[in-house]
């Protein structure tokens, strides 16, 4: 089969709880008589195997609905990184175009959008002992801390992450500390020199102005996600053994607080009581709520996307429709 015309891709990105999932599967349904549609996820936590409830994985349904890439492909024990994701995703749209299909990136991992986009310059790689010293810095000091000496060093890049968000604060200083050079400035010689042309990639931005809107789908799929059993799965990853905080699989939104919750009880067999469970649900919520300020952030700072307001009844027809003359 020939690869499609127009743009490489499509993406399809937004806040968590905006409606992304079943956007996507609008955009694949209203296309089927045209051509078929492969998803690839742009997600950080999808990538993790026995990690479903708690990250509002596609089910098997959706997934047998249309061929869905990324998900699934990583034991929660190892890492996932931006240049992992930017060689799968290129492979996998090659791949998709050359059978014909179009190749819809949709999730809400801002970094993977950007570093598709705009390139990736060649950053240090990962040091265990740097980690570890940062990991000792921040339990002695506190992360908020250490996000003060990061503005002291790249303030670009502490502008942009909140003052309790580990993971990246780790990554920022270690790069700081093992090149010499802050993280932001090879983001920028990446935007600067590895500019794909506009015509190449569309992006799609689900996004509203009613913050009050994504705050209660946020708090409901939080519910939700606790009365599928959210509880169990993170009990089942705990069990394991060789799972701790300080991974990143383990820090995505709603584990990590639970597994807090479950190192609080001493005991995974003991029975959270009402206060400890409302107490991870004002957590989780809070929690959640961050993840979509940051990545609300994100997207304003890409330009080019085009907005489709997620808060309308009509949402994923909308998209659908505006999809429809690029495919």
């Amino acid at each position: 089969m020939t690869a499609p015309r127009g743009p490489a891709w499509i993406g399809i990105a937004g806040p968590t709880a905006s409606g992304k999932t079943a956007a996507a599967l609008a955009v694949a349904r209203s296309l089927a008589h045209a051509m078929p549609v492969e998803i690839v996820s742009v997600d950080s936590a999808l990538v993790y195997r026995g990690m479903d409830i708690g990250t509002a994985k596609p089910t098997a349904a959706e997934r047998a609905a249309v061929p869905h890439h990324l998900i699934d492909i990583l034991d929660p024990a190892h890492s996932y990184s931006a240049a992992a994701f930017v060689a799968d995703a290129v492979r996998l749209v090659a791949d998709i175009r050359a059978r014909g299909a179009l190749p819809l990136l949709v999730g809400g991992t801002m970094l993977y959008f950007k570093a598709l986009i705009d390139g990736l310059d060649a950053m240090p790689a990962a040091d265990p002992a740097v980690r570890a010293r940062i990991d000792a810095e921040a339990a002695e000091r506190g992360w908020p801390a250490l996000h003060a000496e990061l503005a002291q060093v790249d303030p670009a890049t502490a502008a942009r992450l909140a003052p309790g968000d580990s993971q990246r604060i780790q990554r920022a200083l270690e790069v700081w500390r093992t090149s010499g050079q802050p993280l932001s400035a090879f983001q920028q010689r990446a935007a600067d020199t590895g500019r794909r042309p506009a015509q190449d990639v569309v992006l799609f931005s689900l996004e509203t102005e009613d913050r009050a809107w994504l705050h209660e789908r946020i708090a409901r799929r939080f519910d939700a996600m606790l009365a599928a059993g959210f509880l169990d799965e993170v009990r089942a990853l705990r069990a394991r053994g060789d799972l701790h905080p300080g991974l990143p699989s383990i820090r995505c939104v709603g584990y990590r607080q639970a597994w807090e919750m479950f190192d609080a009880l001493g005991s995974d067999a003991k029975q959270p009581g009402a206060g400890d469970l409302a107490a991870l649900r004002e957590r989780g919520i809070a929690a959640t709520r961050q993840l979509a300020k940051r990545q609300i952030t994100w997207l304003r700072g890409m330009p080019a996307r085009r907005i489709v307001p997620c808060d309308a009844a009509d949402a994923a027809q909308r998209l659908a429709a505006a999809v429809a003359p690029l495919a």
